[in-house]
């Protein structure tokens, strides 16, 4: 017997590309010379630094209480609000007298490493250009007024588009907050040729064990990222150096005592 062929079915069409209708146009803007230069400084870190990021944790909550406390009357009596940049820029610069190596820089040319006796720090402001960072100078000097008033100023400035090349020029260290867009946590580029560059985040609750008790409580944290250039800065002092931020944002007591 002649077995029975059976006819195969034909095979299916090849699938059809997706038609996009939506447009796919592109646009080019020049840089901004600021741009550029940004580009050019933040490339120049990275490629000349042995950058490394360490990173902790700070409990706002005390500075936040004190904070709710002291708005108004630090409002009436200094016409600037108190926010908790100079809580930062307080913290920082005891640290960095604590640390001096944070608060250095290398000379490439002599080979010399250069200490500063002074503390110029760098606060990121946004603008309608991009980020800038306006220079608070002798914040040694500085009262949290001097630190808020200031820093008010250049954001003034940053918005009206007059910020001068004199008042980005210099600083020893820089403070960026990425907290004020969400961030919850990032590393830092240092601006060169400065050493190091504290970033802060956002303050979410978390839950924390006291160490006391052993009670589980949520408390309102912040990671803090300090990235360094190990060529001169090695780990112990950059550990060191944010642990003493930690501890001055957790008990702002510590900042009217110098401790």
């Amino acid at each position: 017997n002649t077995p029975l062929k059976v006819a195969s079915s034909p095979p299916p069409p090849p699938p059809t590309a997706a038609v996009s209708t939506g447009g796919r146009t592109e646009r080019r803007t020049k840089m901004s010379r600021m741009r550029q230069r940004v580009a050019t400084r933040l490339k120049e870190a990275q490629n000349t630094g042995a950058c490394l990021t360490t990173f902790q944790e700070c409990d706002m909550g005390n500075l936040m209480e004190l904070r709710n406390k002291y708005k108004e009357e630090f409002m009436k009596t200094h016409g600037v609000k108190l926010g908790f940049m100079s809580c930062f820029v307080k913290a920082a610069t005891a640290a960095l007298k604590e640390i001096p190596a944070l608060n250095a820089y290398i000379d490439d040319e002599t080979k010399e490493i250069v200490y500063r006796e002074f503390c110029d720090i760098s606060v990121a402001v946004g603008s309608a250009t991009g980020l800038v960072v306006p220079v608070l100078r002798n914040t040694e000097r500085m009262s949290f007024a001097d630190v808020e008033s200031n820093i008010a100023l250049y954001s003034q400035k940053a918005k009206e588009g007059t910020l001068a090349l004199d008042d980005m020029a210099g600083g020893t260290f820089t403070i960026s907050n990425g907290g004020v867009y969400g961030s919850l946590m990032g590393t830092p580029i240092i601006n060169p040729p400065q050493s190091a560059i504290l970033g802060m985040h956002g303050t979410k609750l978390r839950p924390i064990v006291i160490a006391d008790t052993g009670e589980i409580v949520a408390r309102p944290m912040m990671y803090l990222a300090l990235t360094y250039d190990h060529r001169l800065i090695d780990g112990r002092e950059a550990v060191t150096f944010l642990k003493s931020i930690s501890e001055k944002i957790n008990d702002p007591g510590r900042l009217l005592l110098d401790i």
